[in-house]
């Protein structure tokens, strides 16, 4: 049974040599709550989450986690030798659960049986197909995949059908957008919305937080801060917070400035009367100071005059073996336009870029390039950094850098990025993820580039950096083509959209074209299958259709399907009035999840039974 809270932090304190990460972090999550942590890169969120799943112990605090947890970290490590041994791993529990129930069963055990029947009729009696939906979902590899043959995507996708499969009382998930396309996401954004527990996670997905997290936690100068409702909510509430705070900030500043004022000119402060106001003095020096507020703007215009066409692509096919990834891609890039590629996962959207850049060949069509075309590049797997050099070293290694024309020193530069002056000497083998996407979009302003080519920019980036970055690419005047599924920064940042969509390259205004055409193509499918069953229909000549009537077994059905229909439309009547009693939502032995999925399968149930009953009753007319 599930405690009123699934996790409780308390006071949780860290430091990684002289630096201190968490200094008095508390927070909890409350059952079935959904909670979203947000702060900058190198706040200590993946921190937290380690300690939090017992994978670094905190120097000081303590964590309490009565629940059982399922964790997807950055870096998963999968067991077995399939990919079917690694999800089933983690099902256990469904095992120990029919075990249970079997005992009690032997034990005569009644009431245990009767509620391990109803925990079993739920979640189903048998995983096996839940397991292979999962897989499919998340885009994964089948079952009979050896893991030594998956990508480093794979393995975050398999890892992440394994913890969704858990039946964990709590999901704690860093990041599990990453390595999913769109259609994916949607999928994961509204399985977290029903799921039957809690969920804590890491995420730069803006909208999956807006439609997932019910409580949002920022990490900020090593403490954790709290706000009630979505991400919006945050949003509002945070900028608030922030307010208050400079201008207490302000009023402290001014206090200390005069009663310094007053301890200087004033001889009587040496006095013993005097020592509670020199007490007083002290004490706000020793206030801890508002951290200063981060603030990045980035330019990433060039001096050069752009003509009228940047790229033009013509007939572009690429294919590796007999597999024929997209034919006859046909388009332009401009000055002023920001495309984003999009498709589902392996359709070559990476695989595009490298042949705009030259890095892969085509074995059909024409690039033509502006003469003047300077191209910067970032990767998806961000190449360009060297693990041994320093910021400083990854940045030119001279006190001085050009930026559009313009003699800069490096430590202001590099601190429109970040990076302070502690950090010019740090090895870039040591940076966080997101660190070093800043250090190579430092580098790609110093390339003073027309061209920007961006793969999955968005990964491992904070959300004020994310900002940062979708500021800085509506200001350039040059062009940009990005890959990403990032769907706010798509809708904020985009001029157009090119789709890869089963071999082909489809250009459109926005992604809401791209769903409507989605939607429009679901509907002529939905239709031309409709109509071809009725063509069979057609050609059953009509004495075969007069003798088909009912058989033994479908009358015997017929006749038990009323009281079926009436069983099932009685159970949905008393799970709303267990829904409907105000009670219930106070109640702590009562899941009110599970009870909406049961009323949801029921009902599925009972308009199978009716779709049935309707079917057999017209065939027995016949």
């Amino acid at each position: 049974m599930l405690t009123m809270q699934a996790l409780v932090v308390q006071e949780i304190e860290k430091s990684y040599g002289d630096r201190q990460i968490l200094r008095g972090c508390s927070f909890f999550v409350g059952t079935n709550e959904r909670v979203g942590i947000v702060g900058a890169n190198g706040a200590g969120k993946s921190t937290l989450l380690r300690i939090v799943s017992g994978k670094e112990e905190p120097n000081h605090g303590r964590i309490h986690l009565p629940v059982s947890v399922a964790i997807l970290d950055q870096h998963p490590e999968l067991i077995g030798e399939t990919v079917g041994e690694a999800v089933r791993e983690t099902s256990r529990w469904h095992q120990e659960l029919i075990e249970e129930y079997n005992q009690s069963i032997i034990d005569e055990d009644w009431d245990t049986m009767s509620r391990l029947q109803d925990r079993l009729d739920m979640v189903g009696w048998d995983l096996s197909h839940n397991i292979d939906a999962v897989l499919q979902k998340v885009q994964a590899p089948s079952s009979e995949t050896s893991l030594q043959n998956l990508s480093g995507g794979e393995i975050r996708r398999v890892a992440l059908a394994k913890t969704l499969l858990s039946n964990a009382d709590l999901l704690i998930l860093d990041e599990p957008t990453n390595h999913l396309d769109t259609e994916t996401i949607e999928w994961l954004e509204a399985f977290l919305a029903g799921y039957r527990g809690s969920v804590l996670l890491v995420t730069h997905d803006r909208y999956l937080l807006e439609q997932v997290a019910t409580r949002i936690i920022e990490v900020e100068d090593g403490v954790c801060v709290g706000y009630e409702g979505s991400y919006g909510d945050y949003l509002v509430a945070s900028a608030e917070r922030q307010s208050r705070m400079r201008q207490s900030e302000e009023r402290r500043l001014k206090l200390i400035a005069q009663e310094a004022a007053w301890a200087a000119r004033s001889p009587a402060a040496r006095s013993t009367k005097q020592k509670a106001r020199l007490q007083r003095l002290e004490g706000l020096r020793n206030q801890r100071a508002l951290a200063p507020e981060r603030s990045i703007a980035w330019n990433f215009e060039t001096n050069d005059r752009f003509g009228s066409t940047l790229m033009e692509v013509e007939d572009v096919s690429l294919a590796f073996g007999d597999r024929q990834l997209f034919e006859g891609a046909t388009f332009t890039i401009s000055p002023g336009e920001r495309i984003g590629i999009i498709g589902g996962n392996g359709t070559g959207k990476s695989s595009l870029l490298k042949i705009l850049t030259g890095e892969l060949n085509t074995p059909t069509g024409q690039i033509h390039r502006q003469s003047r075309l300077q191209i910067g590049v970032l990767d998806q797997n961000r190449t360009g950094l060297k693990m041994d050099d320093t910021v400083y070293e990854s940045a030119g290694g001279a006190d001085f850098v050009d930026v559009h024309g313009h003699r800069v020193h490096v430590i202001g530069f590099l601190s429109k990025f970040l990076f302070g002056r502690t950090m010019l000497d740090q090895k870039v083998s040591l940076l966080s993820g997101g660190e070093r996407a800043r250090l190579l979009l430092a580098k790609l302003l110093l390339q003073g580039a027309n061209l920007l080519i961006l793969d999955e920019p968005t990964n491992d980036l904070d959300l004020l950096t994310l900002r940062a970055l979708e500021e800085a690419l509506l200001e350039f005047g040059g062009g940009v083509l990005v890959v990403t599924h990032d769907r706010a920064f798509l809708d904020r940042v985009c001029t157009g959209i090119l789709s890869i969509e089963e071999g082909e390259v489809i250009s459109y205004a926005d992604r809401s074209q791209v769903i409507r055409a989605a939607k429009h193509r679901r509907q002529l499918e939905q239709a031309a299958m409709q109509s071809e069953k009725e063509t069979v229909l057609a050609k059953v000549p009509k004495s075969v259709q007069k003798k088909s009537g009912l058989s033994y077994n479908e009358k015997k059905e017929l006749a038990t399907l009323p009281d079926l229909i009436e069983e099932l439309e009685v159970q949905v009547s008393d799970i709303d009035a267990v829904l409907l009693d105000p009670a219930t939502y106070t109640n702590p032995e009562i899941r009110v999840s599970e009870l909406q999925t049961q009323k949801e399968n029921l009902e599925v149930k009972i308009e199978q039974a009716m779709e049935r009953w309707e079917e057999l009753s017209e065939k027995a007319l016949e």
